[in-house]
């Protein structure tokens, strides 16, 4: 039994036109090959931001589109990288006079095929460097031939990118800056029951009641392993602790984003976050930045993941730099038109 809600051959297609539709004053939609660009950027910027990947993440990455995050993304079909096509009309349309920066997940699928497109930009005589997300926790193993997975951490970079780029920064500062923002943040993901495939409607994997996946991946991928379910009492400053003996060295002041896998309800994670933020009170750390919400699901599996991000000088101003976009919530709308 497919999934009841999803239209016909072609969901990902139906949702980015419904999606183009909605936004219309913001998004601008291609078909062929697919792409999505915003349609207004600050006019200092001077470097284009690209992003993509596979679709049933949503609002990643599209609905981070505008002015002060993402120029163009390339949306992949479910859990898929997007065609290296995609990946090079996205960047032509959002290339600016200082270049194209690209911020990856690190997927070898997404690693190929932007890799395949910024050889082709190159080859046009667009300049373009590359911005690597590898922050998961879970996959932070020499096992791990790939390296850490690319996670919750990417609406972080994409949005302390945006507000640098605004400033009308260079390519090069971009990316190292973008590489900060990666090696600053760690995440880790666990659910209580799989995302419901799009083609069976059946659950990917099977869990029991009382049993957890510690280190799940956004695309479905099962943990190292399963544990018994503990309470959030005990669970949420195991999680803690293992983050912040993954984090390099650095300020006190914390970013955290509390993310639904697109099962958990913004009561659940609201109450995860309050928890989350008196064991690290406790500490003597301060939370200086904080964000709750579903913004990197997988599908509707029923989890949450964690984001630690040490803030460095200037950062959190980057934070909140207004923004106008779909999805990524701006307390300072007015500040932008």
């Amino acid at each position: 039994m497919s999934r009841p809600f999803l239209p016909g051959a072609d969901p990902v297609g139906a949702a980015l036109r419904g999606f183009a539709r909605a936004h219309a004053g913001l998004v601008e939609l291609s078909e062929d090959p697919v792409h999505l660009r915003a349609r207004e950027r600050d006019p200092r910027r001077s470097v284009g931001l690209v992003s993509g990947g596979g679709s049933g993440h949503e609002p990643l990455h599209a609905g981070f589109l505008g002015r002060g995050m993402l120029d163009a993304v390339a949306p992949g079909q479910v859990f898929a990288s997007p065609h290296n096509r995609q990946v090079l009309h996205a960047s032509r349309a959002a290339a600016g006079s200082g270049g194209v920066l690209h911020v990856v997940k690190n997927y070898t699928g997404d690693r190929i095929n932007f890799g395949i497109a910024a050889e082709r930009l190159r080859h046009e005589g667009i300049e373009v460097r590359r911005v690597l997300v590898d922050d998961d926790l879970a996959t932070d193993s020499e096992q791990t031939a790939t390296g850490r997975r690319g996670t919750g951490a990417t609406v972080v970079v994409e949005k302390l990118l945006g507000a640098a780029a605004d400033e009308g920064r260079g390519l090069d500062e971009l990316a190292d800056l973008g590489a900060a923002f990666a090696a600053a943040s760690r995440s880790l993901a666990v659910a209580a029951r799989a995302q419901t495939s799009p083609h069976t409607g059946s659950p990917a994997f099977d869990l029991g009641p009382a049993e957890l996946e510690y280190g799940v991946g956004i695309h479905g991928e099962r943990a190292a392993k399963t544990v018994d379910r503990p309470p959030l009492e005990e669970l949420l400053p195991r999680m803690v602790d293992e983050l912040l003996a993954a984090l390099p060295p650095g300020p006190d002041d914390l970013l955290v984003l509390v993310n639904g896998l697109g099962a958990t309800t913004q009561l659940e994670l609201y109450a995860i976050f309050e928890r989350v933020a008196a064991d690290l009170d406790a500490r003597g750390l301060d939370i200086r930045e904080s964000l709750v919400g579903t913004f990197v699901p997988a599908l509707d599996m029923a989890g949450f993941s964690l984001t630690l991000t040490r803030l460095h000088d200037g950062w959190s101003q980057w934070w909140r730099a207004p923004a106008r976009t779909p999805a990524f919530p701006c307390q300072d709308q007015e500040a932008i038109r």
